[in-house]
């Protein structure tokens, strides 16, 4: 695990899309169940009933992307529990409803501190509507992806990681030598400066390995992590690859050439 805290990478301008994620996702949080900032779903005994629910209707049902939307009967609620009533819901769309959900704080904080750290460089070289509609790319694309490999599965999928996860790849191909500022557990949260490709590589190969040992239940979607990291990284390298000059030599004809 590697936890990121600073880059030293300074922007031009504001990252607006960036600051505006962050702040959308602090506040559907806040409104949320799990915040316990508000009351509109009932007291300590409603609650789970009510986290349950919520998470179906707004998050990704992987198999429901495949074979459409699952009857609200199905879910099975805690004890006690009254039977979930029908509700509106498209597949597709949740995905993008999915992305600003949060499975609890550290999910949230942990997420948001990536997105701090990387999103605000690659908004800057990408523009700030080319960057917002590359991070739903990456967020829909890494949900597929997550979904293509768990089809069968009936958990809620939700959080930004997949489109954060994007923006981590595009960073590594843009700025591979910056300077990150990170904190390992496993040598006692000591913060230590890496480059770029050092501090993103070593998360994206614990991603990988995580992935290829994850089942369908419950836990952290890291095969999304990965097609998203991956869709990243390809992107900013067929967009902001060097392009080669190609020079135009015109040789003279032997009616040119001077006597």
């Amino acid at each position: 695990m590697v936890i990121p805290v600073y880059d030293k990478n300074p922007v031009r301008r504001t990252p607006v899309v960036t600051y505006t994620l962050i702040g959308l996702c602090t506040a559907v949080f806040l409104l949320g169940p799990l915040s316990g900032f508000t009351s509109l779903y009932g007291g300590a005994g409603r609650l789970p009933c009510a986290q349950a629910v919520y998470f179906d209707h707004w998050g990704v049902i992987p198999t429901e992307l495949f074979h459409g939307k699952l009857p609200p009967g199905r879910l099975v609620l805690p004890a006690g529990c009254p039977a979930a009533h029908g509700y509106r819901k498209s597949p597709p769309l949740s995905v993008l409803t999915a992305l600003f959900l949060h499975g609890g704080w550290v999910h949230l904080i942990g997420n948001m501190l990536f997105l701090w750290v990387f999103g605000d460089n690659v908004e800057n070289r990408m523009g700030r509507i080319r960057f917002a509609l590359f991070y739903v790319a990456a967020g829909y694309l890494a949900t597929y992806g997550f979904a293509l490999g768990h089809s069968g599965s009936t958990q809620s999928l939700v959080g930004a990681s997949g489109a954060i996860s994007g923006a981590l790849g595009a960073y590594l191909y843009l700025y591979p030598r910056s300077r990150v500022t990170s904190l390992f557990p496993f040598l006692f949260f000591i913060p230590l400066r890496f480059p770029a490709w050092m501090v993103l590589g070593f998360w994206f190969v614990l991603q990988w390995l995580a992935a290829q040992t994850a089942r369908g239940g419950p836990g952290v979607a890291y095969l999304a992590h990965v097609v998203g990291f991956a869709f990243g990284f390809l992107c900013a390298w067929v967009c902001y690859r060097p392009r080669r000059k190609v020079s135009l030599v015109i040789r003279p004809t032997q009616g040119d050439i001077p006597s």
